[in-house]
C-alpha cells in the first residue's frame, strides 16, 4: 500500500469512525479486507483519533464564518488528516498534504470541497 492508498483507506476508516460507533481497530480490520496495513496508515488513523480534539480546535481557529460542527463529514475528515500530517508526528510537506486532501475531496466531496479544504489548509500554513 503506497501513501496515497493509505491516505484514502485512512479517510474511509476515519469517516466511518466519525459517523458510526466503531472501535478503531475493528474499523481498520474491516477496511483492509486482505491488504496489509503499513506504518503510515496505522500512524495516521491512530494519530487523528488520539489528537482529534486538539486538531479540531486548530482547524476551528482557521475557519471564517464557519464552526467545526457545521463542516460536512467528508471535509472535516480530510482537514483532520491533512492537519495531522502537516503539524503532528508525520511532518508531511505542506504542499503534499494539501494536494492529497484536495484530490480526495474531488473524489469524495462535492464540487466546492477541494476549494474549501485548500483555503482552510492554506490559512494554517500562512499564519
Amino acid at each position: 500500500m503506497n501513501r496515497r492508498q493509505a491516505r484514502e483507506k485512512a479517510f474511509q476508516v476515519l469517516f466511518s469512525l466519525d459517523n458510526e460507533d466503531f472501535n478503531p481497530d475493528e474499523a481498520i480490520e474491516v477496511s483492509l479486507e486482505d491488504a496489509q496495513p503499513n506504518d503510515f496508515f496505522i500512524t495516521l488513523i491512530n494519530g487523528v483519533v488520539e489528537e482529534k480534539e486538539a486538531i479540531d480546535q486548530f482547524i476551528a481557529k482557521h475557519l471564517e464564518n464557519w464552526s467545526i460542527n457545521r463542516i460536512a463529514s467528508v471535509e472535516k475528515t480530510l482537514l483532520r488528516i491533512a492537519t495531522y500530517e502537516m503539524f503532528y508526528q508525520l511532518k508531511t510537506p505542506t504542499g503534499v498534504a494539501i494536494n492529497e486532501a484536495v484530490e480526495l475531496a474531488h473524489i469524495y466531496g462535492d464540487e466546492k470541497s477541494g476549494k474549501f479544504i485548500n483555503g482552510v489548509l492554506s490559512k494554517m500554513i500562512n499564519k
